[in-house]
């Protein structure tokens, strides 16, 4: 298999992932977005929302968020608990599936959300992404973008070992 299809693969994987998510999440959370009108627990300690505040501007973390992170997280690692072999490169690729999976997600949330549609993509409609958005898109975008290109970028040394599991 040409090493282009491996990627070709890994990333439609991630865009078909977090569309199907994002349509999941829009049904639950409709047009309130960020878990506002979910009966979830949200952060009440003052030093905790503090400290969330500096990383997360505007968007409180909850129950909700906090179980799809943990969730997500188990999904990317289920290669190797179906055989894949680990290695550093495999495991830097599960990292960098999460963070593009939650670039992805979120922008495609906006987009496939009829409350919202790619006109409302704008900080003057997004409330929880207002405090931190840089140039045309949420700074978490660009941050996790960068992260992300740097950490698949990194994994590539064990490509042919991603090869051989994906032909057996």
């Amino acid at each position: 298999m040409p090493e282009i299809w491996v990627h070709l693969y890994y990333f439609a994987g991630v865009l078909l992932a977090a569309a199907c998510f994002a349509i999941m999440e829009i049904q639950i959370e409709g047009p309130a977005g960020w878990a506002q009108n979910l009966p979830t627990w949200r952060v009440r300690n003052p030093r905790v929302k503090e400290w969330m505040n500096r990383l997360f501007p505007g968007r409180p973390i909850t129950g909700y968020h906090a179980s799809i992170l943990v969730f997500i997280a188990i999904v990317a690692h289920l290669p190797f608990a179906l055989g894949m072999p680990w290695t550093p490169g495999g495991q830097a690729r599960a990292i960098a599936f999460i963070i593009f999976f939650w670039v992805a997600e979120d922008f495609l949330w906006f987009v496939l959300n009829p409350h919202f549609g790619l006109r409302k993509f704008r900080p003057q409609h997004i409330e929880w992404h207002r405090k931190a958005w840089w140039w045309i898109a949420p700074r978490d975008y660009w941050i996790g973008l960068v992260l992300g290109v740097t950490i698949y970028v990194l994994s590539r040394g064990d490509q042919r070992e991603i090869i051989v599991a994906m032909r057996q």
